[in-house]
């Protein structure tokens, strides 16, 4: 669709573009990025014939750009640039209908049927029927940004170029106006090129992105070839992480800022704890980044607030984790910091271990209970209930840890949980074969991430050895606490 070799070129005697090659497949939305001054505007101008070739060739269907006549091209080829300015009063309706320019004929260019149809089509695609007869100049910058893309799709162009298509607009035109561009091409073959400083929109879109810097190519590839953090820390010149998208298959990128702060940070204390009949709470300054299989909160996430609350064993709910949100809201606690649990456990027979080390402090705090002890081998044996669970153990690490850390760390503690179950010599009632939990256990850790980093927590790391060390114990000791009262009871 088009093939662009050696392109060179830029402004009186100052060379921007520098022997680029690249070629975008038809229907392929293709990303333009790159640190400011780069030449990604220049590219632009050269695709388009804004800007004349110094050296190189643009093909447009194996034709060369300079092939084409003004009209022809204008039916191939509609560009959005990054400012527009209007000097006229058009309204919306007559700003997009310029875009029918290479369609009609005649000395006094009157629009057709078919004219009127396009531009009423786009302006719905673009939300922007309603503001048809509005002068421009009455407009919002991102709505007259938008009234120029409706103008671009009117020209029913076979390759779209968008220089920033969704500066000025708020995040959720932005969603609609890329969704479109997205379906477009899918579905109408529309090739879209689209320049983007948004690494991470980008990323969402893109078929495949070209990286530059300083006016070359540095990678052309799928996002997760060109969203690698040793690439973007190399070409933007900062420290940058980047992830897994955690809805879908697209690498997210994020700048990790380089200020000192002059605030205290959080530090990993048994003082956080707190306990009555009714639940157990930690409560934090700062957030922590926290990685559980909570019934608030669950998989990663950042919480200052932590509660384990206390429910009959009889408690039986289709939705537990509703019932637990109307419970940190009866206490005070908001939803966003708030990671959350519940347990049948008496909740004052906890058990905890704290270490502190010169570069780590350790914090474990463990309820149990194994009214629903269950051997996981024969799981299918069971009936699937609602019932709450009655082994929660939580992790607090001062310290920095690795998306490994916290994986391997709840597995680390997960073995030493189930130890300690297997020393009390506890059985599942069903099966009567040795219980490895309950049926509903959760388990968290949560990071302070400062100090030093952890990048495992295997069973023989620093880290992990004292995770499972010290689960095993608190859990051990909350579990003879539980039978103690049995005992009792």
């Amino acid at each position: 669709m088009i093939q662009v070799t050696n392109m060179t070129g830029g402004y009186d005697a100052r060379p921007i573009v520098n022997d680029v090659d690249f070629q975008v497949n038809r229907g392929e939305f293709f990303g333009v990025v790159g640190p400011n001054g780069s030449g990604k505007t220049t590219l632009f101008k050269l695709m388009s014939g804004i800007l004349p070739l110094w050296r190189g060739e643009v093909m447009i269907d194996q034709k060369p750009l300079e092939h084409y006549g003004r009209k022809q091209l204008a039916r191939k080829i509609a560009t959005l640039p990054q400012i527009q300015q209007s000097f006229f009063s058009y309204n919306v309706f007559e700003t997009v209908m310029m875009g029918r320019y290479a369609y009609q004929s005649g000395f006094l260019k009157q629009p057709a049927e078919r004219d009127k149809e396009v531009v009423r089509n786009v302006l719905d695609q673009t939300g922007l029927t309603e503001m048809s007869s509005l002068p421009l100049n009455h407009l919002s910058g991102g709505e007259k940004q938008r009234a120029y893309l409706a103008q671009a799709l009117a020209q029913e162009p076979d390759i779209l170029l968008l220089d920033e298509p969704t500066n000025h607009l708020d995040f959720s035109y932005q969603k609609q106006l890329l969704d479109e561009m997205k379906q477009l091409s899918l579905s109408d073959q529309l090739t879209v090129v689209s320049i983007f400083h948004d690494l991470n929109t980008a990323g969402l879109y893109c078929d495949r992105m070209l990286l530059m810097d300083h006016g070359k190519v540095i990678r052309i590839g799928k996002p997760e070839d060109v969203i690698q953090k040793s690439l973007l820390e190399q070409v933007y010149h900062s420290s940058i992480a980047v992830h897994a998208n955690p809805t879908i298959s697209s690498p997210q990128m994020n700048l990790l800022p380089s200020y000192t702060s002059n605030e205290t940070r959080t530090t990993v204390t048994p003082e956080l704890v707190k306990v009555t009949e009714e639940k157990v709470t930690v409560s934090t300054r700062k957030p922590l980044k926290t990685f559980s299989s909570a019934l608030i909160g669950g998989g990663f996430g950042w919480y200052r607030n932590f509660v384990n609350g206390h429910v009959d064993k009889s408690f039986a709910c289709d939705a537990p984790d509703q019932f637990i949100k109307g419970k940190c809201q009866q206490w005070g606690l908001a939803e966003q910091d708030t990671l959350a649990m519940m347990t049948a456990a008496h909740l004052p027979d906890y058990a905890e271990r704290f270490f502190r080390g010169d570069d780590v402090s350790i914090l474990i705090v463990v309820t149990a209970g194994l009214g629903n002890a269950v051997d996981v081998v024969y799981g299918d044996k069971h009936v699937e209930s609602t019932n709450p669970g009655t082994i929660n153990t939580w992790i607090f690490v001062e310290g920095s840890l690795s998306e490994q850390a916290f994986i391997q760390g709840i597995v680390t503690a997960a073995e030493a949980k189930t130890k300690a179950i297997s020393s009390c010599g506890i059985k599942g009632p069903l099966t009567n074969t040795g219980a490895t939990g309950t049926s509903t256990d959760s388990m968290m850790i949560a990071s302070t991430q400062t100090g030093k980093s952890l990048e495992y927590a295997g069973p023989i790391t620093l880290l992990g050895s004292k995770i499972g060390r010290m689960t095993y114990e608190a859990t051990k000791e909350a579990i003879e606490r539980y039978l103690e009262r049995m005992r009792l009871s």
